[in-house]
């Protein structure tokens, strides 16, 4: 499998690491989730290579891109960034926008927040797994709001940080998916590479736990900015794809989805964990495409 490499933005909100494929028409910015980078997006950008030209950031604090310059790393301030990318983007490509948008987990929550603070820039919005408050805890994630208490979670993360890089990897590949082996050996020689570039950068165990809290204090808002209150004011339409067997977002919030977004298509995929877009990239691109062909039209 060929890694699109990575490039270098400089934006408005910080510098960012980017990668691009694909040729066609229709553009699509890939959002990540937490932990993730754009390499989570790979498989489904080879799926898609034939009609998109897509773009795969690394969220700030992730991947290679350094920490925003203004510390926000809450679902708002990464929207932010992938805003400042968009226009980035289309600034580069001779157009104004606007552009499709696929967000996986904390990414989910990422592009529900730009698509209702920035709905100039989103033609339409792909959620994969999004990491949007619900009441259950599933087996998966239980531990998440322990990491994220002050000085447990940095004393946590470092401990794991003493487990060999390939054991890693593999932990969040066996929680992350229903059968690992889906997995690309070239991209997962890239996620063992990449985890051990990160291993040396000082503010990744920080980038992480401060987007985690970030995320999780979504979860207790009960004002206006409230996710499922963003999302029923999102006019875009949706797609929303759960796994059947996602023990870290609980597959029964397609229902939910399904009632809170006004332009919802949901669907639940059965052997199918929290990262469809890597295990059954060619399903996402299938349903991507049938849902919205009539939409690009438009753009």
């Amino acid at each position: 499998m060929w890694i699109p490499p990575a490039e270098r933005w400089t934006l408005t909100t910080g510098e960012v690491h980017v990668r691009q494929s694909g040729q066609g028409d229709l553009p699509v910015v890939l959002v990540h989730g937490l932990g993730g980078s754009a390499l989570n997006w790979v498989p489904l950008m080879a799926s898609l290579a034939g009609q998109v030209s897509a773009l795969a950031l690394d969220l700030p604090g992730f991947g290679a891109s350094p920490p925003p310059r203004d510390g926000d790393f809450t679902p708002r301030g990464h929207a932010r960034t992938v805003a400042a990318a968009i226009e980035e983007w289309c600034r580069r490509r001779g157009d104004e926008g606007p552009v499709h948008v696929m967000g996986n987990s904390m990414g989910g929550a990422v592009s529900v927040q730009l698509a209702a603070h920035r709905p100039d820039l989103v033609a339409s919005l792909t959620l994969v797994s999004p990491a949007l408050p619900s009441m259950r805890v599933g087996r998966g994630n239980a531990h998440l709001p322990v990491v994220a208490v002050p000085g447990v979670g940095e004393s946590l993360v470092r401990r794991y940080a003493a487990v060999p890089v390939e054991q890693r990897v593999q932990a969040t590949l066996d929680a992350c998916t229903t059968d690992p082996r889906r997995v690309p050996e070239a991209l997962r020689a890239a996620l063992v590479t990449e985890t051990a570039e990160r291993d040396a950068l000082p503010y990744a165990t920080d980038a992480f736990l401060r987007s985690l809290r970030g995320l999780l204090a979504t979860f207790a808002e009960r004002g206006p900015s409230r996710p499922w209150r963003l999302a029923r004011q999102v006019r875009q339409p949706v797609l929303a794809i759960y796994g059947e067997d996602d023990i870290l977002v609980d597959p029964r919030g397609a229902a939910r989805a399904a009632r809170e977004f006004p332009d919802a298509e949901v669907t639940l995929l059965d052997d199918c964990g929290h990262v469809a877009q890597m295990e059954h990239p060619d399903v996402v691109a299938g349903l991507w495409t049938e849902r919205f062909t009539r939409v690009s039209s438009a753009i």
